[in-house]
């Protein structure tokens, strides 16, 4: 799936939370709204915007309607917003977080609650050359905090087993 250039959740006038029944529901009343087939006597631009509103609503719906589909979407959107520069709360060493071998992740607890998460493949994207420090910006799952993460480049970042 490529990088999505709009929200679908906005699209849908819903929000990530929002169950399958409930984005359903959102599909439903914009695909009734928008349908070509209620467009009669509408001028051609009214016409082509119309259309062009279904076709976002039925895309949007595709991908959110399918839970695998929708997982890669929401992991997309998560990586995208770790890119945008966030205020860093503090920073954490690699090493000092709580490793889980059966997910794979790296997992810090954030004051709020919520944790701040780092896969095995944000790690391993994030490769730098020999003696350097490697980092990543990690917003919490739950608040708007956002931690920087930092290792070593000779440090062995995935252990076996867990803290």
């Amino acid at each position: 799936m490529c990088e999505p250039a709009e929200d679908l959740y906005a699209v849908l006038g819903a929000s990530p939370s929002d169950s399958v029944q409930q984005l359903r529901h959102r599909y439903q009343q914009l695909a009734l709204q928008y349908h070509p087939d209620r467009l009669v006597g509408e001028s051609p631009s009214e016409t082509k915007s119309s259309l062009q509103r279904f076709l976002q609503v039925d895309a949007a719906w595709r991908i959110l309607s399918d839970p695998d589909s929708r997982r890669q979407y929401d992991l997309q959107r998560r990586a995208q917003e770790l890119k945008q520069d966030w205020p860093e709360d503090s920073t954490v060493f690699l090493e000092d977080m709580s490793w889980d071998p059966g997910e794979r992740l790296y997992t810090h607890c954030c004051r709020c609650g919520g944790a701040f998460l780092v896969s095995q493949e944000e790690v391993e994207e994030e490769q730098p050359e020999e003696g350097q420090r490697a980092g990543l910006l990690v917003c919490c799952d739950t608040c708007s905090l956002s931690i920087h993460v930092t290792w070593l480049s000779h440090s062995q970042p995935f252990r076996d087993s867990p803290d």
